[in-house]
């Protein structure tokens, strides 16, 4: 149940980092899993039935009602997560300005982490990868789970690219 936030939480312990972004944070399943396990974390989603619901579940953390393509908070973090099938659901092109406003509210050095159906054919992993460098990112690890299993192609990819 708790797998994006157990292979967020081992990210985020290893490198010794605090503060999560969680875009596209729906009801803030993930979100409230970090914070209880003790990182600061700020939820955001242009749903405000989703935040209303996230709210009532946690009320101590932030959670910002705005489209991620226009995201600018006046703030940097850790690690933004978009988690969930974020790209999938959102306006078709606005991936790549999303992922440009995602590195502008990362640390230099820190991680993007995602989670991505591919087999909806939606949004293609090399439109993607493509995105993400055009947004200033690398890939550092790709997995088909969050529990690490190793990709080999399929229809799910866990990536965790560095902004430079």
């Amino acid at each position: 149940m708790h797998g994006e936030a157990n292979f967020v939480e081992a990210l985020l312990r290893a490198r010794g980092f605090r503060r999560v972004l969680d875009a596209g944070c729906g009801t803030g399943r993930v979100a409230i899993e970090l914070d209880q396990r003790g990182f600061e974390v700020v939820g955001v989603d242009i749903d405000p039935t989703m935040l209303d619901t996230a709210r009532r579940k946690a009320d101590h953390v932030t959670w910002i009602r705005d489209d991620l393509t226009e995201l600018a908070l006046d703030e940097t973090f850790d690690v933004v997560l978009l988690v969930g099938n974020v790209l999938v659901f959102v306006v078709p092109g606005s991936e790549r300005q999303i992922l440009v406003r995602m590195a502008a509210h990362l640390e230099g050095g820190g991680l993007l982490v995602t989670g991505i159906q591919l087999d909806l054919g939606r949004y293609a992993l090399a439109d993607f990868d493509a995105d993400a460098y055009a947004a200033g990112f690398v890939l550092i690890e790709r997995y088909a789970t969050w529990d690490r299993a190793p990709f080999e192609g399929g229809g799910y990819a866990v990536s965790v690219h560095a902004r430079v």
